[in-house]
């Protein structure tokens, strides 16, 4: 099944694909947080079909569960977790890197 929301995470610390990070997709509904789907990244690093193919317009947040992802792989890291809020306003599809690092990461609208 492909998604309207899709993720990537990069390890820029080991120049490779983050595999095996878990993830949960959840939708802001009446100000409370609703999950809508968990999954985890391939051995690209990539969550392809994460929540249901097309999702109504709104908020929207990916957590990234970094801290299992850096035990895994016998890293130490600074941040246990990462929040992506974004906001969906059309059908188009939504993709969100993640490029980490142990110290530090950044994101953006991919495509």
């Amino acid at each position: 099944m492909s998604s309207q929301l899709s993720t990537h995470v990069l390890d820029t610390t080991l120049g490779r694909p983050a595999a095996g990070v878990p993830v949960t997709l959840a939708v802001l509904e009446d100000g409370r947080w609703s999950g809508v789907a968990t999954g985890a990244t391939d051995d690209d690093g990539r969550a392809r079909s994460l929540g249901p193919a097309q999702v109504p317009p709104g908020w929207y947040r990916f957590t990234f569960d970094t801290a299992a992802y850096f035990a895994a792989t016998g890293q130490v890291g600074f941040h246990p977790e990462v929040v992506v809020v974004f906001e969906v306003v059309d059908d188009s599809h939504y993709h969100v890197p993640l490029l980490l690092s142990r110290f530090a990461y950044s994101t953006y609208r991919g495509s």
